[in-house]
């Protein structure tokens, strides 16, 4: 009696790169605006539980063959996204009230809560010892002094130190100045 024996072959797991891959693209999906935020946590456990590389390329179909006319779309959409930032980072920065520079000299202007500031704020959202500003050669530097809320110059978080000029909006707190030279 002759038997052939055939060996059953099982698919081959899929890799963490193959996953990592199309989860790549549906956070570059979700972050396009292509996937709502449920379409994207639905994929991602989809992703998570696929056994065959045909299931990770179903869950990209729709997001991974853009065309050219969809390019330019999703481009000139991110340029309209970036101009109204811009406009209304401008329109505020007008709205501000002035925050003049000091006169340059031997000691920084501390900007804080505390009465004993060069510069007092009185505010909840301003730390006791927020900020200092000094004149270091011929730039102003602004220095976050380990805020609770946080320092800010054109709406970015200052980390340490930065340079500051005319015209920056810098952020202490919740309170907002532009900054303007005599």
């Amino acid at each position: 009696m002759t038997s052939s024996y055939e060996p059953h072959t099982y698919p081959a797991r899929l890799s963490d790169a193959e996953r990592e891959r199309v989860l790549d693209v549906l956070r570059e999906g979700a972050a396009q605006g292509r996937l709502s935020h449920e379409t994207f946590v639905h994929r991602m456990e989809l992703v998570l539980a696929a056994r065959r590389s045909e299931e990770l390329d179903a869950l990209t179909a729709d997001l991974v063959h853009e065309g050219r006319f969809s390019r330019r779309i999703y481009s000139a959409v991110r340029r309209v996204s970036a101009f109204s930032v811009r406009l209304r980072r401008a329109w505020q920065a007008e709205k501000l009230p002035p925050l003049l520079l000091p006169e340059p000299g031997p000691y920084p202007l501390r900007i804080g809560r505390d009465p004993v500031n060069g510069l007092r704020l009185s505010h909840d959202t301003v730390s006791r010892l927020h900020a200092e500003l000094s004149h270091q050669g011929t730039l102003w530097v602004l220095r976050d002094l380990g805020s609770t809320n946080g320092t800010t110059v054109n709406g970015r978080r200052v980390t340490g130190s930065i340079v500051v000029q005319d015209g920056d909006m810098v952020g202490f707190g919740s309170m907002n100045f532009r900054l303007t030279a005599r």
